[in-house]
């Protein structure tokens, strides 16, 4: 055990570089692929992978208030979620909760209108 606390600890003081010239010798040595631990040490080399940033592709519609329509955006939500009335009711009444999680932005949007149309108040994230 005393091996592996001290190799923990010199592990832990190697630079980012350090780190990823490590990762690339084990993935060729090991013959295995450390792809997560270099995409979490490539933003902190430098601004390249900032400007790398991908587009969000999931969204989350949060509904945030029933806007004194409760009925009509409980009737919505049910019809969104397929929710049963106990559920969507308290779906609307513990607002700001999530109505769908993880959609495409056209879906978010869509979901978004109809609440508001309803009376609902909605904020994508």
């Amino acid at each position: 055990m005393a091996d592996i606390a001290k190799l923990v600890e010199e592990l832990s003081q190697l630079t980012v570089l350090e780190a990823a010239d490590l990762a690339k010798a084990l993935e060729e040595a090991w013959g295995v692929s450390a792809a997560a631990a270099v995409a979490v040490a490539a933003p902190a080399a430098g601004g390249e992978a900032a400007a790398a940033v991908e587009e969000k592709t999931e969204f989350d519609v949060i509904l945030t208030g029933d806007g004194g329509k409760k009925i009509q955006v409980i009737k919505e939500v049910r019809a969104i979620t397929n929710l049963g009335l106990t559920e969507a009711k308290a779906l609307v009444e513990g607002a700001p909760k999530a109505v769908k999680e993880g959609v495409s932005k056209a879906e978010a949007e869509d979901i978004k209108k109809k609440i508001e149309e309803a009376g609902g108040t909605v904020e994508i994230k």
